[in-house]
């Protein structure tokens, strides 16, 4: 075991201890995993070391269905112990398998519509992460910001370099402009970013606080959502050990069914734990699978002057292309089993032809934003519908 006094030190910025010697609140987010648990083990040693007198609250972005049962409960003890209190952040539109679902019933009426070229999976990929934006972020600083109105925030977060690549790339501060209000600034703070993973296992032990049922008893290497995007194999098959997941499991295979998008890439879910589904599911994830191979095959067809670009659609398909595309749009449907617009030439040339004016009557600004009611997308270089996300949603083929 660690002893206390030679436990690695909290990263430190000018700007965040300005922030902290004036009371700023201290909201330190949680997961259930151990990673935030040491944070805020040792955010809140450093925090009585300075003599921090600002409010000081654990915060935790609850995703719904996909989270494991026990992350809200480590959460809870967690806040016990140091007693503070446990906001949590929930998306107002649904939780995290809804969103997927939504989203999935979106990209379809975009498609039938002729509102994009390709098709468009469900899911987050690892360059398309709604998820931490939308059901994350966005929630957590929206309850700050309401719980603490015209108080500076530093936002504490158990990220650490490493983890990966890109996590050794950031900063121990930034400003946070979803936390900032007038005269009230926010920033993000990553006080164990430099610490190693046997400095987060001594401080939890040091405190003598339980670790997630997901390491104990079912031996992941991390936890997340049940069944992550950034999940291992063996992360995914050691979640499906646990009953409380199988439910979920099920229904996220049945949008796997649904969509023909295997839920990592070339990973399906459903090859993790067949052994969880219904006879009448297996056999529809084989046909899904085979639909897939048919859509994929039936989308490389399609003439790359067609496919996403900014600025797009850039030109009305001539007669040999639109026929192209029309052979393709029937092909996807069949494959998919669903039902479409514009399976013709003529059909497909007047609606590239509209699409155009759309576009020069409702020109898209610098940031992506439009009057108008739709954006044009691609699953290439996928975009959100401009009816309030901006975030670019990219997807695979």
């Amino acid at each position: 075991m660690m002893p206390a006094s030679i436990q690695p030190r909290v990263a430190q910025t000018p700007e965040i201890d300005a922030l902290l010697a004036a009371g700023a609140v201290c909201a330190i987010g949680v997961s259930g995993g151990r990673d935030s648990q040491a944070c805020a083990l040792a955010t809140h040693e450093y925090l009585n070391d300075i003599g921090h007198t600002g409010p000081r609250v654990l915060i935790h972005a609850d995703l719904g269905r996909v989270e494991w049962r026990d992350s809200l409960p480590v959460c809870e003890r967690l806040a016990a112990y140091l007693n503070y209190e446990l906001l949590i952040a929930r998306r107002a539109a649904g939780d995290m398998l809804a969103r997927w679902q939504g989203r999935w019933a979106a990209n379809l009426g975009r498609y039938r519509h002729l509102e994009c070229v390709k098709l468009v999976l469900p899911w987050s990929t690892p360059s398309m992460r709604f998820c931490t934006s939308e059901l994350k972020s966005a929630p957590i600083s929206s309850t700050l910001r309401k719980r603490f109105p015209g108080l500076p925030i530093v936002s504490a977060t158990g990220v650490r370099r490493e983890e990966s690549a890109a996590r050794q790339r950031m900063p121990v501060s930034a400003p946070m402009a979803k936390l900032e209000r007038k005269k009230a600034p926010g920033f993000s703070w990553n006080p164990i970013i430099e610490w190693k993973a046997a400095d987060v296992m001594a401080i939890v032990k040091r405190h003598n606080l339980a670790l997630h049922e997901a390491y104990t008893i079912y031996g992941t290497s991390r936890v997340s959502c049940a069944y992550c995007i950034m999940s291992s194999e063996a992360d995914m098959l050691a979640a499906s050990t646990c009953m409380d997941n199988a439910g979920l499991y099920r229904q996220m295979v049945t949008l796997e069914c649904e969509s023909t998008f295997a839920f990592q890439g070339n990973r399906w879910l459903a090859d993790v734990a067949p052994q969880l589904l219904f006879p009448e599911m297996r056999e529809r994830v084989a046909a899904a699978k085979v639909a897939a191979i048919a859509r994929q095959g039936a989308e490389a067809r399609i003439p790359r002057h067609l496919l996403y670009s900014p600025g797009w659609p850039h030109v009305v398909p001539n007669q040999t292309d639109a026929e192209l595309l029309a052979d393709v749009r029937r092909d996807v449907a069949l494959a998919v089993g669903i039902d479409i617009e514009y399976m013709t030439a003529g059909t497909i040339q007047e609606r590239f032809e509209a699409l155009i004016r759309a576009k020069k009557a409702h020109p898209v600004t610098a940031t992506g934003s439009s009057g108008h009611s739709l954006l044009m997308v691609d699953a290439n270089q996928c975009c959100a519908s401009g009816a309030g996300s901006h975030e670019p949603e990219g997807a695979i083929a």
